[in-house]
């Protein structure tokens, strides 16, 4: 089985986590209530090393999702996109949320804050699914 990825929607999937994580942890949306529950101070640290960790995790999680997508496409058919979106919602589900709800039980982190990170996640996965979703390898559909 050959597995084709489009670098190109695993570039623009992992830019989409930068976009969506600036949105949603903006002081406007959620920033302020993340900032106070998870005690974080931005203003004692700086960003740079925590934005280049991102840039690079963002990009292994797209081009596993690519992967994915392309060997789940092979093995059930169907519209790429639909297959693209399925899979994105159950890698989120199985390894991205089961986790951080594992991790936040046993770090006692309050709900609020797990609920947050998840849905976040959640936009994410999802935006990364419809990139990947609506542009597939040349040569898979």
């Amino acid at each position: 089985m050959s597995i084709e990825v489009n670098y190109w929607t695993v570039l623009l999937a992992t830019l989409s986590t930068m976009i969506v994580g600036s949105f949603w942890y903006t002081p406007a949306v959620f920033g302020n209530y993340w900032m106070r529950v998870a005690k974080v101070d931005m203003e004692d640290r700086s960003a740079v090393g925590p934005i280049l960790t991102t840039l690079l995790v963002s990009f292994i999680s797209a081009w596993v999702l690519a992967v994915a997508v392309t060997v789940a496409w092979t093995a059930i058919g169907g519209g790429f996109l639909l297959v693209a979106l399925a899979t994105a919602l159950l890698g989120w589900a199985g390894f991205t949320a089961a986790r951080f709800i594992t991790h936040d039980a046993f770090e006692g982190r309050p709900a609020g804050l797990t609920l947050l990170n998840i849905a976040h996640e959640l936009v994410t996965f999802v935006v990364m699914g419809l990139i990947i979703g609506a542009w597939p390898p040349a040569g898979t559909v």
